[in-house]
């Protein structure tokens, strides 16, 4: 009698751990103007998330909650919670968010204009006290943005927005970050740049695993690179899924890729009745 064995069959790979959790968070700004309405969000480790829509759809405000930058703007969190790796962090400031792992690069850039290119790299460092590692990570950052190594001594100001937003990407990287918060990074860049731009944003998730939140207007490339999407309008999620999915959903492609339909319609005529709003379900 012969025994037959059955096929090994390889362990399934367990799902990434959450770095960041949104839970149903209410943003509201000089304690009258409600932003966000329930926003919910996971961010797993390693991963880039893309979270689209158009100006003022809340991208900026969500990444701003998170960093606990609100306060600057006369904004805070009036329900729901964010955790970090399960703590917590609504009430820590963004210096101890900083020193925690999470660093948000702005909209727009905001280079110290007087300073160098290197003197603006080192100021993302201010949290760290080896010289020796800071020294190294330097290298790393005109490693991956060798352009900013030929600039290192340029005056900021006199910088092109390309170098300018290299710079402000690496500069958070000398905080030696384990999660990037990334606002509008293809803001007024030329698209070649902007292709650059998210060339680097690839590798650093792949071979640093640095993982992004991407808040981003340019859906098209913003697809290309994330591994997930979040799509936002008037302050909610309205569609989430793998960045593949969304690249093929008809009502992405129609709205937010600009192709699709054999009608031209306006935003505004097929919303109501064509676009998915999960809050409804």
């Amino acid at each position: 009698m012969s025994l037959q064995t059955s096929p090994t069959s390889s362990p399934a790979k367990s799902p990434p751990a959450t770095v960041i959790q949104v839970n149903g968070i209410e943003v509201i700004y000089n304690h009258v103007i409600l932003v966000l309405k329930g926003v919910s969000l996971s961010l797993p480790e390693g991963r880039i998330v893309a979270l689209l829509g158009g100006n003022g759809a809340g991208k900026t405000t969500t990444l701003r909650a998170i960093s606990n930058l609100l306060k600057s703007e006369r904004g805070e969190v009036t329900k729901g919670s964010i955790e970090l790796r399960g703590e917590r962090i609504e009430n820590l400031t963004p210096a101890e968010l900083v020193q925690r792992g999470v660093v948000q690069v702005m909209e727009g850039r905001h280079c110290f204009a007087h300073l160098t290119i290197e003197e603006n790299l080192m100021t993302g460092a201010y949290t760290r006290h080896n010289k020796a590692e800071v020294a190294a990570n330097l290298e790393k950052v005109y490693n991956y943005f060798p352009r900013l190594k030929t600039r290192r001594t340029s005056q900021a100001a006199y910088t092109s927005g390309g170098e300018q937003q290299m710079c402000a990407i690496g500069r958070a990287l000398m905080a030696n970050p384990s999660v990037v918060l990334l606002d509008e990074p293809s803001m007024g860049l030329a698209p070649q740049i902007v292709e650059e731009v998210f060339n680097i944003v690839k590798d650093l998730n792949q071979k640093e695993k640095v993982t992004f939140l991407l808040a981003e207007q340019n859906t098209h490339m913003a697809l290309q690179y994330a591994d997930y999407g979040y799509i936002m309008e008037s302050g909610r999620l309205v569609m989430d899924g793998a960045a593949s999915d969304l690249a093929n959903n008809a009502d992405v492609k129609e709205f937010y890729l600009g192709v699709g339909g054999d009608e031209r319609k306006s935003f505004k005529d097929v919303k109501s009745y064509k676009r998915r709003k999960r809050w409804l379900a």
